[in-house]
């Protein structure tokens, strides 16, 4: 199976000699293609900033990140804004969708800035839609969508440009149990049956359960690694439970 993702013993430390804060202290994983992998671990952890140096948004300061053969540790600023363009897929927790804009015009922005004809935008746009069950929604302005529409909305602007890797940074983080629950059905549905390769940040252990595989990061360190395998999601929901318990996280806010 191919690598998508390989972290290569990175660090990232933060403030000067006299005030020095290590937030990811020696960290190496690989994701394989169409895997779905979450990272969990209590404020403060590190996993947040792993997800921004995974997503070029920050820097690591030692250490390799490699992503579909490319190592964006090596990258020059201009590279790094065309491979997050063209390589990665984001889905944020508050949505990012522009209020001017209609769920159509909000998913061809990233097929634009490519420089795609218009025949192949409304190709593309049309195929992701049918895909995630949203083309009923997508002359809606966001106004007039639900929080849970917003992000399938949101889903699809990350998958239309079939980038190697999506990024989803607590994808749930605003959204009742309901819209949760399509959501992550959603992904889900990605996942199984269009082999994307998903990269999940989320406090939220029943939102975890839908992963294949998760990593538990604790003081900028792995703590441990759980894999579904055969479980059902409940029982893998079960043995994340424990392992959060385990990390000392408040597990009233996880349920």
């Amino acid at each position: 199976m191919k690598n998508i993702v390989s972290v290569e013993k990175i660090e990232k430390y933060y403030g000067n000699k006299g005030n020095i804060t290590k937030a990811i202290d020696n960290i190496s994983f690989k994701v394989d293609e169409g895997e779905f992998l979450g990272i969990m671990g209590p404020s403060g952890s590190g996993k947040t900033t792993l997800l921004n140096c995974i997503s070029t948004i920050d820097n690591v300061t030692t250490g390799k990140i490699i992503i579909n053969n490319k190592d964006i540790t090596a990258l020059k600023a201009k590279a790094i804004e065309e491979f997050r363009r063209d390589e990665l897929g984001f889905i944020f927790q508050d949505f990012n969708l522009l209020d001017t804009l209609t769920a159509y015009e909000n998913i061809a922005l990233a097929l634009t800035i490519q420089n795609r004809e218009i025949p192949e935008i409304d190709e593309m746009i049309k195929n992701v839609a049918r895909k995630l069950d949203i083309t009923e929604l997508l002359s809606k302005f966001p106004f007039q969508l639900s929080g849970g529409q917003q992000q399938r909305v949101a889903c699809a602007r990350a998958l239309v440009t079939e980038p190697s890797l999506i990024l989803a940074d607590e994808p749930t983080g605003a959204l009742d149990s309901k819209s949760s629950r399509l959501l992550l059905e959603s992904l889900e549905k990605l996942n199984k049956e269009f082999h994307s390769t998903i990269l999940m940040v989320t406090h939220d252990s029943f939102t975890a359960s839908y992963a294949h595989r998760i990593l538990f990061i604790k003081d900028g360190r792995i703590f441990n690694e759980l894999i579904r395998g055969n479980d059902t999601r409940k029982e893998f929901f079960n043995k994340i439970i424990e392992v959060v318990t385990l990390l000392g996280g408040d597990v009233g806010n996880v349920l």
